[in-house]
């Protein structure tokens, strides 16, 4: 069984945001895969699944992004899994907007919602599928983090990241069918 969670914030307000491109990518990928989040379970909107013969859980946890290590323990715990096992989708400010990056284990790079994570449940050692989201442009009006992660994705960036969750979709069936290094080979941009 893998578990893959998606980080963003819960709340319509927050849907569209740069945060919640993690949210994004589950939604999309739920959707190629017809499955619905009908459950609600360990502080998280949960649906599950199979992919050719791995059994897989989704999860958008409804806490907030920087607590979402308490939702990620409660699933390990409630599926008796390890952190091998999961599979967080999150945004990356230190990747250009629309790159996709697969990776196994790190530093949570300056982003909460990981640091949390790596936190509670003890150990940095999981998969990672990161969606770049860019980072702030320095000549606007100084434009800080904080304002360009909760920030919605405007025209021409929308579309760049509507192929990036579609392409970040895909490395997920990729990684549960073929494996990590394939999966890396194949859409790490």
């Amino acid at each position: 069984m893998k578990l893959i969670i998606g980080l963003g914030n819960p709340g319509k307000e927050y849907s569209g945001n740069r945060h919640n491109v993690g949210f994004q990518c589950l939604s999309r990928f739920a959707k190629d895969n017809h499955i619905s989040f009908d459950k609600k379970c360990c502080l998280s909107r949960t649906g599950s699944g199979r992919i050719n013969d791995e059994e897989i859980v989704l999860a958008k946890p409804q806490t907030y992004m920087n607590l979402s290590g308490k939702a990620a323990s409660q699933l390990l715990r409630r599926y008796n899994l390890k952190a091998a096992d999961i599979i967080v989708v999150q945004d990356d400010l230190d990747l250009p907007a629309g790159k996709i990056r697969l990776r196994l284990g790190g530093s949570a790079g300056g982003h909460n919602g990981i640091s949390s994570i790596i936190t509670d449940i003890g150990t940095k050692e999981f998969i990672r599928l990161k969606i770049g989201i860019g980072k702030p442009d320095s000549r606007n009006n100084g434009t800080e983090v904080v304002d360009h992660v909760l920030g919605n994705f405007g025209g021409e960036e929308r579309e760049i990241m509507d192929k990036a969750i579609t392409r970040a979709s895909e490395a997920l069936t990729c990684l549960l069918t073929c494996g990590l290094d394939t999966a890396s080979n194949r859409f790490n941009s």
